[in-house]
């Protein structure tokens, strides 16, 4: 009990005690300055009549449901490519975790690099746009050499796949050596075209309906996210593969199971508790967004970026007369969603134990 004793003083005052004063304070008119006084659920009704509040529901939600469905999937299929016996395993196991690593300032830093107006990502399309010519001819010259050789060897009575490596290499000389010929002679070159000036934070939105469903601020933060968390969630489904029995590969190999039969219906159906978890947390990290926002600032419009930990924040810590009051209804309010989501969760996607 002695040694429990640190970790459950931090969680009583930290914790019980915050949550308790949160819950106090959501019933009250506190605003920082004045003697908190009993007003009833109005702070409640305050919250949800602020059209911030809204955006900020809409915009974690679609963050959450967007962002852990992405990192689930990546983190599955990255812990299925390393779970094979490759060269250099060890090496891509550590390359691929690095973003995780490394502090989430820094990450959002660089992201606000990458997709500024003179950034990477708009460099990339422009240059896209420049060769675009001579890549596609390239693509198509390939893949007509390719149709032609296979169906060749076929034709004498010889085994050979579309994707054979041998004729792929051929195809792909007597790609580049026609396409070198077309530039040389000016039938393909390279176009002059202007940069590419998109605004990745400026106030735009993917619709549907006509209803603002995801702005492209938010779109980035989700990239970046993903980016970083799927090396963590890797390791979760790395481990559960490594428990798997190899007789049910063995079994599906027998059955004639291509590699995406075994993963649909060998590795996901057993590793549905790891799922279980990893969605758990991923719908609770993400619900709880704020430090990218943050780091972002005024860099985007706020109603693009805005999350309920941000709108927390922002009612808690401002000039004057702070409506505490609000921020602790918003804050109840967000516990209340985290944990009906992972309510639902746990009734309708139970893990295979508990059956």
């Amino acid at each position: 009990m002695l040694f429990l004793a640190p970790f459950l003083i931090t969680t009583l005052i930290f914790f019980f005690y915050a949550f308790g004063r949160a819950i106090y304070y959501s019933f009250t008119d506190f605003n920082l300055f004045n003697t908190p006084k009993l007003i009833g659920i109005e702070p409640y009704r305050d919250v949800l009549a602020d059209p911030s509040f809204r955006r900020a529901l809409a915009n974690s939600l679609i963050f959450a449901i967007v962002t852990t469905t992405l990192q689930t999937i990546f983190s599955l299929l990255m812990a299925v490519a390393l779970n094979n016996k490759i060269r250099g395993i060890a090496f891509f196991r550590s390359a691929w975790y690095m973003p995780s690593i490394t502090s989430s300032v820094v990450i959002t830093l660089i992201f606000l690099w990458l997709f500024q107006r003179r950034g990477i990502a708009n460099y990339l399309i422009t240059q896209w746009q420049a060769y675009q010519p001579i890549v596609l001819t390239l693509l198509g010259v390939l893949i007509v050499v390719q149709i032609a050789q296979v169906l060749w060897e076929r034709s004498r009575k010889l085994p050979a796949g579309w994707l054979d490596p041998a004729l792929a290499a051929v195809s792909a000389l007597i790609a580049i050596i026609v396409v070198l010929i077309l530039n040389t002679t000016g039938l393909v070159s390279v176009r002059e075209v202007a940069p590419y000036d998109y605004q990745y934070f400026a106030d735009k939105w993917i619709s549907i309906g006509g209803v603002r469903v995801l702005s492209i601020p938010l779109l980035v933060i989700i990239i970046q996210n993903t980016f970083t968390t799927v090396p963590t969630l890797m390791l979760f489904f790395l481990a559960g593969l490594q428990s798997i029995p190899g007789s049910l590969y063995e079994a599906a190999d027998i059955d004639g199971a291509t590699p995406f039969q075994k993963l649909m219906n060998v590795t996901v159906p057993m590793l549905r508790p790891v799922t279980f978890y990893v969605v758990t947390v991923g719908l609770i990290g993400t619900m709880q967004m704020f430090d990218q926002v943050a780091v972002i600032g005024s860099a985007a419009p706020q109603d693009t970026l805005i999350t309920l930990a941000f709108y927390v924040y922002t009612n808690t810590f401002k000039n004057g007369a702070a409506p505490v009051n609000m921020a602790s209804a918003a804050a109840i309010v967000l516990a209340l969603i985290i944990l009906s989501m992972v309510f639902v969760q746990r009734k309708f996607f139970v893990a295979p134990e508990a059956n």
